[in-house]
């Protein structure tokens, strides 16, 4: 592991030096993620991207990429672009990426399930936390300083660590 590493602790997410605190998916972790289960997937996954809201913030790195209103993610496990951005009008199901609320004015996109494996999962997110630890469905959610402050700070590529949970 390195410094600029994200690893996933009970305490929080732990990168260069620092413990943020960080809510998981509302069934946990499990090393046998489904779609629609809630939770987050155990695994070393990468940092692929970072989307934003460009009427509601400024650039957060060179890499961003603005969030526009018709931009959304597929979460057909049957479709071919699943786990994949696509633009509206998309007739499949699919999650908005520029929302009414806050959670995604920063996002920072993974390569969970990057093949598109039906049924594997999708739209495996950082973003931006409801209230402290409120659970997802299946992302990391972070207070919105603490995002900020982190998308500042990494480069695609960068590893998110994320143990398997402990049989006991």
């Amino acid at each position: 592991m390195t410094p600029h590493d994200l690893v996933l602790t009970p305490r929080g997410l732990r990168v260069l030096g620092r413990t943020l605190p960080c809510a998981i998916g509302r069934t946990g972790i499990t090393a046998t993620k489904r779609e629609g289960d809630g939770a987050t997937p155990a695994g070393t996954h990468r940092i692929t991207g970072c989307l934003y809201r460009p009427d509601r913030l400024a650039r957060p790195n060179g890499w961003a990429q603005p969030i526009g209103p018709r931009d959304l993610w597929s979460d057909t496990p049957t479709a071919l672009d699943y786990n994949r951005q696509v633009r509206a009008p998309y007739a499949a199901s699919h999650e908005a990426l520029r929302r009414a609320d806050r959670l995604y004015d920063i996002v920072l996109l993974t390569d969970w399930n990057a093949a598109g494996t039906p049924h594997a999962g999708s739209a495996i997110f950082l973003h931006r936390w409801r209230k402290p630890r409120h659970p997802t469905e299946g992302c990391l959610a972070l207070r919105a300083d603490h995002l900020a402050w982190l998308v500042a700070r990494i480069a695609p590529g960068t590893r998110l660590i994320v143990p398997a949970p402990s049989s006991r």
